[in-house]
């Protein structure tokens, strides 16, 4: 409230004087959080100086073995079909056996020399573009609890996403897109609750696109058949209208800016929104470096989706296929990393030579990783001890290995990262605070990395 004697004027009575919000919110005379109400897609500027303008995030949805990717431990040859030492018994999902050597080489790749599975030819070309965090850990085995602990902060509850607190913590820099959107064929694990606003605005939860999809039934219901273009616009400034008077009557309910927004972003959404989300248009080479797949196309159209401004893309793998190799763990590994290889690669060296990887930040990873022991004959069982992520552009140090697992694989031991602590890393790279960006809820205040979380200094140019 402001003090009657402030000589300040309410919102209220320059609602009631005609001045719109919008011109408020250009003039500079509103607050942080007036602003995000008034106009919440707005660009804003983060805490400080940022590396990181946007974010892309592959997510391996099931849970890659780090020992058959990032991170060889020739000491499982050594114990091949025996247990391994008591101390290192963990909990895990299931009951497992014995040491299950990776039947992969791992050359060292690079100026850097980073050592990385040889089922990642192309990705390896990339090596000094890469920090790879080989010391990761999550709190529980199990994949509803762990994808919503990377996806969205937190383990069991149901809590805004990454994406979704980027785009509130910056905005987006395009108005005729969304400033979250996910590329999925369709719904991964838990499906929304991996992308949803949850208690923030529902302006801030990601789209949903099935890429699979051919590019004019990509958004479902996205123009009238019924009405034209100038009776659409009409019956919109009808209801924004109906809206704004009951939102100056009701000052409180946050939820109506969010709903305006919402409305108003469809109807930009219309003039040319496909126009991103179609790869036909790139030249035959780009198209031919990324490949054919649906991963090609994927990140194909997450770097259109970048280029246009979009805040946050995240990209779904492993959704008919997951990681998720409790049998025929090589073999499973094996197809997926030929199967996505190329377009990584590819990803990546256009990021590049567009000027775009410097300020973009580039994370893939999934849920926890597999344990070095095997499950049945030739499978691995879900290990959320130690496990391996990468990162490339964005400000982080690229050509660098952060921390370590113990000689098997099976725990972090060296430099140990939380998933909080990557959370609170990512903000940072994009200009935030992760203790100060929080939203009041519940009488409480909110954070993406709930009461704790470190930046991982180490891995920051």
């Amino acid at each position: 409230m402001v003090p009657r004697d402030s000589g300040l004027v309410t919102r209220r009575e320059l609602l009631a004087g005609g001045v719109g919000l919008g011109t408020l919110a250009l003039a500079g005379l509103l607050g942080a959080e007036e602003e995000r109400r008034t106009d919440p897609l707005a660009p804003r500027r983060p805490h400080f100086s940022a590396k990181a303008k946007r974010v892309l995030h592959i997510f391996a949805n099931g849970g890659p073995s780090q020992v058959d990717t990032f991170d060889p431990k020739p000491m499982l040859a050594r114990y091949e079909g025996k247990p391994l030492p008591k101390e290192l018994h963990r909990m895990t999902q299931n009951k497992t056996g014995n040491a299950l050597a990776s039947p992969f080489k791992f050359p060292k790749c690079g100026r850097s020399g980073i050592e990385i599975s040889e089922i990642f030819p192309r990705l390896s070309e990339c090596a000094d573009d890469l920090c790879v965090i080989r010391s990761m850990h999550a709190d529980f085995p199990f994949h509803d609890l762990s994808i919503r602990l990377m996806n969205c902060g937190e383990n069991r509850q149901v809590r805004p996403s990454l994406g979704s607190w980027t785009t509130y913590g910056l905005g987006t820099e395009r108005r005729d897109l969304p400033g979250f959107v996910v590329l999925s064929p369709g719904y991964p694990v838990q499906g929304p609750e991996n992308w949803r606003s949850a208690f923030l605005p529902g302006i801030y939860q990601g789209t949903h696109i099935n890429p699979e999809n051919p590019v004019p039934d990509l958004i479902r219901h996205l123009k009238s058949a019924d009405l034209p273009a100038g009776e659409r616009r009409r019956q919109l400034d009808l209801l924004l209208e109906l809206n704004r008077r009951y939102q100056e009557r009701r000052e409180e309910d946050a939820l109506i800016e969010a709903r305006i927004q919402t409305f108003e972003l469809a109807y930009r959404m219309q003039a040319g929104v496909l126009d991103a989300f179609d790869v036909s248009k790139e030249p035959e080479a780009i198209r031919t470096l990324y490949g054919p797949g649906i991963q090609g196309r994927q990140l194909l159209m997450a770097r259109r989706l970048l280029e246009r401004g979009v805040r946050f893309v995240q990209i779904f793998h492993g959704h008919q296929q997951p990681w998720d190799t409790h049998g025929d763990n090589a073999g499973g590994h094996k197809k997926l990393a030929q199967a996505s290889d190329p377009a990584y690669a590819a990803l990546l060296r256009d990021l590049k030579q567009r000027g775009l990887l410097e300020d973009t930040l580039v994370l893939w990873g999934g849920e926890f990783g597999r344990t070095p022991t095997s499950e049945g004959a030739n499978g691995r069982d879900h290990n959320h001890w130690g496990f391996s992520v990468w990162m490339a552009g964005g400000g982080v140090k690229g050509g660098t290995v952060h921390g370590a697992t113990d000689d098997f694989g099976f725990a972090a031991v060296d430099k140990p990262v939380h998933v909080h602590d990557l959370h609170a890393t990512i903000l940072h790279l994009l200009g935030f605070d992760h203790e100060k960006l929080t939203y009041r809820y519940a009488g409480r205040d909110f954070r993406l990395t709930d009461v704790r979380g470190q930046v991982v200094k180490e891995v920051l140019a």
